[in-house]
C-alpha cells in the first residue's frame, strides 16, 4: 500500500524530472494513475472521487486569477516601457547581475511573499529577471529558489496561524515555534543567497566552470543571509511572527542597497552580461518603442504598479475591518462539495492577490499612459496564453485533492499523506530530526502550499517528536521551514511561474535544478536540528 500512497510523489518526479515530459502530459498521466489507484486500492467511492475532481477544478481558479493578474501586470509594464525603466533603475544600483538577482528574487520576492504568498512571488520576480536579459528557464528557477526562506512566515504568518491550528495550544505556542524557526534559519536559511548565486553561475553562465564568480561573492551573500536571519529573529521576538516576512525584507532591501553603495564585502569584479542574452539583441520595434518610452519615464512612475501591489496587500491584510469586508464580499468559495463537509475550496475574489494585481495594473496603465485603450487587447492576449497552463494546473490539483481526500474510503484507511508519514515515523523515529524537514518539503511538493503541508503533517510531526523525546516546537519549526523550502519544487508553482515568462515544456528541467538547493536546505536544517537536540 505504501507504493500506492507514494504514487502522487513518484509519478510527477518520474514523468517530469526523469522522462522530461512537459508538465501538461506528465501531470495528466500522474493524475489518471493516482485516480485509479485510489479507486482500486484505497477504495475511495466514486462520489468522493467526483467531489475531489470538482474541488481540484475549483481550486485552480484562484491560482489562474493570480496568474492572470501577474501576466496582465507584465503586459502593461511592457506596453508602457516601465519594465525597461525598472531594469535601468536596477542597473543604476549595480551592474552586477549576481547582486541584482539576490535583491530581486530573495529580498523583493520575500516582501511579496510576506504580504501575499501562495506562489505569487515567483510570478512577480521572474519577469523582472527577464527584463535584465535572463533566459526564461533561468528566471523561473532563480525566482522559485528565492521564494523559500520568507515563506516560513509568508502571507502575514499564515503557515503558522493556519498550518499549526491542528496542534497549537494558543498564540504563545505559535510564537514559540516562530522563534524557533528564526533560530534554526540562522544556519540553513542564511545560505539561500549563496545558493542563488551558485545556481546562477553553475547552471546559467556561459562560463560554467568559473567557480570564482560565486566564490568571490561569498562574503556578501553570507552577510545578506545572516543579517536577514538576525532581523527576522529580532522581529519575531520583539513584534511577532506575523510581520517577520514583511519587515525583514523591507529592512534588508535598505541594507543591501547600502552595502552596494559603499561596496561592502563585494568583489572588485563586476559581472554585467555573462548570464544575460536579451539586452544584447534589442532589435525588435516593440523593444525600441519601450526604450523610447522608458527614456522619458521617471523611476518612481515605473515602479507605481508594484508599489501599489505592496501597499494594497498590506492594507487588506493589516486593517481588520477592511479585511473582513473583502473576505465576505464576492465570496466564490465552494463548501460541502457533493455533501462532504471536509471537501471544500476557498476563493474570496476581492481578497485575492490576483484582484490586487489586476487593480494595480489598471491604475498603473492609467498613470503611465493616461489611457486604458491597450487594456482589452492585453487582457485577451493574456487569457489566450493561459489555456495550456490552466489545463496543467487542473490535472495537477485534481491529483492533489484525490491524494488529500483519500481518508474518505470504504476500507477504513487513513489518508495517503498520513499513511506515508506514519510509515516513515515507524522506521525512522530515531533519526526523525533529519526526516522532519524533508516531510515538510514533500508536503509542499505535493499540495503546492507550505500552509497545507504543515496543516496536513503537523499532527504527525508533533506525535513523533513526543515519541522520540524531541522538543515538539523544534520539530514543528522544521516542518514549517521544510514546507517553505518546498516552494522551490512545488509543481504548480513551477507551472505558474513558467507561464508568466512564456516558458512551457521545460518544467522537468526546472525541477531538476531547484531540487538541488531544496535538498541542501533540508540537510542543513537536519544537521542544525540534530545539534540543537544535543545541546
Amino acid at each position: 500500500m505504501i507504493i500506492i500512497a507514494l504514487l502522487a510523489v513518484i509519478l510527477p518526479m518520474f514523468f517530469l524530472a526523469i522522462l522530461n515530459m512537459p508538465a501538461i502530459k506528465g501531470m495528466t498521466y500522474s493524475a489518471i494513475i493516482v485516480l485509479f489507484g485510489a479507486f482500486i486500492f484505497w477504495q475511495m467511492p466514486i462520489k468522493v472521487l467526483s467531489a475531489s475532481i470538482l474541488q481540484g477544478i475549483h481550486k485552480t481558479l484562484p491560482i489562474l486569477w493570480i496568474l492572470f493578474g501577474a501576466l496582465l501586470m507584465l503586459a502593461v509594464l511592457r506596453t508602457t516601457g516601465a519594465i525597461e525603466r525598472i531594469n535601468r533603475g536596477f542597473v543604476a544600483v549595480t551592474g552586477d547581475l549576481r547582486v541584482l538577482t539576490v535583491i530581486i528574487v530573495f529580498l523583493f520576492g520575500g516582501l511579496i511573499e510576506g504580504v501575499s504568498g501562495f506562489g505569487t512571488p515567483a510570478m512577480v520576480t521572474a519577469p523582472l529577471l527577464m527584463a535584465l536579459g535572463f533566459r526564461p528557464i533561468a528566471a523561473v528557477t532563480l525566482a522559485l529558489v528565492g521564494d523559500s526562506t520568507s515563506a516560513s512566515f509568508g502571507a502575514v504568518g499564515t503557515p503558522l496561524t493556519v498550518g499549526l491550528s491542528n496542534v497549537a495550544n494558543g498564540p504563545d505556542f505559535m510564537q514559540h515555534v516562530g522563534r524557533t524557526i528564526t533560530q534554526l534559519d540562522l544556519t540553513a536559511g542564511a545560505i539561500v543567497p549563496t545558493l542563488i548565486v551558485f545556481l546562477l553561475v553553475r547552471f546559467f553562465g556561459r562560463e560554467k566552470k568559473n567557480h570564482q564568480a560565486w566564490v568571490e561573492m561569498l562574503p556578501w551573500t553570507l552577510l545578506i543571509g545572516i543579517v536577514y536571519a538576525l532581523v527576522a529573529w529580532l522581529t519575531v521576538h520583539w513584534i511577532g511572527y506575523e510581520f517577520a516576512s514583511i519587515l525583514t525584507p523591507l529592512i534588508m532591501l535598505i541594507v543591501a542597497i547600502v552595502t552596494v553603495r559603499f561596496k561592502l564585502l563585494l568583489p572588485a569584479s563586476v559581472y554585467v552580461t555573462p548570464w544575460s542574452d536579451a539586452l544584447e539583441n534589442p532589435g525588435s520595434s516593440d523593444l525600441k518603442q519601450e526604450t523610447k518610452q522608458a527614456e522619458t519615464m521617471s523611476l518612481f512612475k515605473a515602479w507605481v504598479p508594484y508599489l501599489l501591489v505592496v501597499v494594497l496587500l498590506l492594507l487588506t491584510r493589516v486593517i481588520q475591518p477592511l479585511q473582513h469586508q473583502l473576505l465576505h464580499l464576492a465570496d466564490l468559495s465552494w463548501h460541502n462539495i457533493l455533501g462532504f463537509k471536509t471537501i471544500s475550496s476557498d476563493w474570496q475574489l476581492l481578497y485575492s492577490p490576483g484582484t490586487i494585481l489586476v487593480v494595480a495594473a489598471i491604475i498603473g496603465l492609467a498613470i503611465q499612459m493616461r489611457s486604458l485603450k491597450p487594456l482589452r487587447k492585453q487582457a485577451r492576449t493574456v487569457v489566450g496564453s493561459m489555456v495550456s497552463t490552466g489545463l496543467t494546473l487542473v490535472v495537477t490539483l485534481i491529483m492533489v485533492q484525490i491524494f488529500s481526500n483519500s481518508g474518505i474510503n470504504t476500507q477504513g484507511l487513513v489518508s495517503m499523506p498520513i499513511y506515508i508519514a506514519n510509515s516513515l515515523a515507524q522506521f525512522t523515529a530515531p533519526i526523525w530530526v533529519f526526516i522532519a524537514p524533508f516531510l515538510g518539503e514533500l508536503g509542499a511538493f505535493i499540495t503546492g502550499s507550505a500552509t497545507v503541508s504543515t496543516l496536513t503533517f503537523a499532527p504527525i510531526q508533533f506525535h513523533v517528536a513526543q515519541q522520540s523525546h524531541l522538543e515538539p516546537q523544534m520539530i514543528l519549526a522544521m516542518q514549517v521551514i521544510g514546507a517553505a523550502a518546498g516552494n522551490m519544487v512545488c509543481v504548480h508553482n513551477i507551472v505558474a511561474a513558467s507561464a508568466v515568462v512564456g516558458l512551457g515544456g521545460q518544467e522537468g528541467a526546472i525541477l531538476r535544478k531547484t531540487a538541488i538547493p531544496a535538498v541542501i536546505y533540508a540537510i542543513l536544517l537536519g544537521i542544525t536540528g540534530f545539534v540543537w537536540s544535543i545541546f
